[in-house]
């Protein structure tokens, strides 16, 4: 066994701890606070038995942020530690370097701050179109009339995809991501991706007959790994995680972000006057809110952090629980929205830092401002109840607001 930091700690809990616990309505902000508590018991790993197999939990933004910084140790190769042997391939996040590096040469021009900023008027306008739309009503559900449409659309122009699909692509997003853990879910789930890999895989034959175009499917035709063109299945892996990863995470970034204002009127009215605030906003969102639970393969014996883990370990390190961490960040437990410094790591770190984090803070930006131009004024809807569903990442079910007009 090697010792990284210092000897094994040999006194460290088994807990009966399910993080995704079947058939439990949770309500907003239940599945972050989870993490508080386990952290404040204990405050840099333990032990869960749930899931028919024992799994690590660190909760710990030093632990964490170490962990992530290395692959070698930590293998993405399964990210989710409920299934630790997964029959199939998400290409790049199953990739370790240097496989994944190359992956990422490719992927890394198309969200570049340079290529999201030439983008930055089209991705305003679609922003615009969908509030204007939606102010004159005086009431909405944030996230199906808003948060959900105003990324998807953003990502079909990426892709190259027609804007018509977008409706069809959220109802394939929703069966991907919020369906339950049960037999007719996963049923749904894989039905959905199938779905998704077909469509792209009709959209990848007509881009070789039509080649030249400057969406990413048409650029990832010429794209070559050691000197070899890719073959099509690994295109179609990549266009389904780009999918996934593309859609849900600012959905739900942005609807907690609009919960707290909406319940937070004084930094509402902050933000309103000041729009200046709103990227240190946005950052302290991504920091209280973080919503990925990423999990990772241990790929030797090792000791990390006194933590005494055997090759074929998994390791779950939610996100929310370093972000949140009070040895990392004075009053963690309370959202600063001009809090500085704010150094953390909502969009992971080492390799597999999230790609699209200069996207997601733009398509952020561009919806608080111009949403708040429109619609200064509003709140949760009298009498909601507001549910939060947690897989291998946290979300929200639904968020009616309304306001004057």
């Amino acid at each position: 066994m090697t010792a990284t930091e210092n000897a094994p700690i040999t006194d460290y809990e088994t807990v009966d701890f399910n993080h995704i616990p079947d058939g439990v309505e949770r309500l907003v902000g239940e599945g972050m606070a989870q993490f508080d508590v386990v952290r404040e018991r204990y405050p840099d790993f333990f032990r869960s038995s749930a899931f028919g197999h024992d799994f690590w939990v660190l909760t710990n933004c030093e632990i964490q942020r170490d962990a992530y910084q290395r692959p070698d140790l930590f293998s993405s190769r399964a990210v989710s530690v409920h299934d630790p042997n997964p029959d199939y391939l998400w290409i790049p996040e199953h990739l370790d370097p240097p496989v994944h590096t190359k992956w990422r040469q490719h992927l890394s021009p198309f969200f570049s701050p340079r290529r999201i900023g030439e983008m930055e008027d089209a991705v305003r306008q679609v922003c615009i179109d969908l509030i204007e739309e939606i102010a004159p009503r005086g009431q909405c559900d944030y996230i199906t009339d808003f948060s959900q449409k105003y990324p998807a659309a953003i990502f079909l122009s990426i892709m190259g995809v027609p804007m018509d699909q977008l409706q069809q692509f959220m109802q394939w997003e929703d069966d991907i991501l919020h369906v339950p853990a049960t037999d007719e879910g996963v049923a749904i789930q894989a039905k959905a991706m199938n779905d998704v890999v077909a469509m792209f895989a009709e959209i990848l034959a007509d881009r070789r007959r039509n080649p030249g175009g400057t969406d990413l499917v048409s650029q990832s035709i010429t794209w070559e790994i050691d000197g070899q063109k890719i073959p099509d299945d690994e295109l179609l892996s990549l266009y389904l995680l780009l999918f996934m990863a593309g859609l849900d995470t600012v959905t739900n970034e942005l609807a907690y972000g609009t919960w707290h204002l909406a319940t937070h009127p004084e930094d509402r009215r902050r933000i309103v006057d000041d729009p200046g605030l709103i990227p240190s906003a946005i950052e302290e969102f991504l920091r209280y809110y973080a919503i990925v639970m990423p999990g990772r393969k241990v790929t030797q014996d090792v000791v990390h952090h006194g933590c005494p883990m055997k090759a074929g370990d998994m390791v779950l390190m939610p996100l929310a629980a370093a972000t949140r961490d009070p040895a990392e960040f004075p009053d963690a437990d309370t959202v600063l929205i001009d809090r500085e410094p704010n150094n953390h790591i909502a969009f992971g770190s080492g390799p597999h830092r999230c790609l699209g984090s200069h996207l997601a803070r733009r398509e952020m930006r561009l919806a608080l401002e111009e949403w708040h131009k429109r619609i200064p004024d509003y709140r949760v809807a009298e009498g909601a109840v507001i549910g939060e569903y947690v897989g291998i990442q946290l979300g929200m079910k639904n968020l009616p607001l309304v306001w004057d007009t």
